[in-house]
């Protein structure tokens, strides 16, 4: 009966602690971050505009000049699906290709693939 409890104590011990953890963000609204350079040719978990909007509200579609870029978080959001999602701006006041103010960020991918970075 004692091994029955004990076993059962562990389990709920070892959920609460998992659960506690997911509750905690990994950034908080105004932390500065850095866009890096995307594994492929495009920026997969930051969630940029396609070229043809951007150059429809007469932006550049260069996403190059992306790298290095130093953003601030304005909004994070978990989804109903578990993923952390975070709105970002430019820090410098600027928009995003001449075009865009704001972008959304799966934040756990990007931060795994190095499109994002902590400062």
């Amino acid at each position: 009966m004692k091994r029955y409890f004990l076993a059962i104590l562990a389990v709920f011990t070892i959920l609460s602690m998992n659960a506690q953890d997911a509750q905690t963000p990994l950034v908080q609204v105004g932390d500065v971050l850095e866009i890096g350079s995307p594994d492929a040719p495009r920026y997969k978990h930051i969630y940029f505009p396609r070229p043809n909007f951007i150059i429809k509200k007469g932006g550049i579609a260069n996403y190059k000049r992306m790298r290095g870029k130093k953003v601030v978080v304005t909004s994070v959001e978990e989804k109903k699906d578990g993923t952390l999602q975070i709105k970002i701006k430019r820090a410098d006041g600027g928009k995003f290709f001449n075009s865009h103010t704001l972008v959304s960020v799966d934040l756990k991918n990007a931060l795994e693939s190095g499109e994002l970075n902590v400062l």
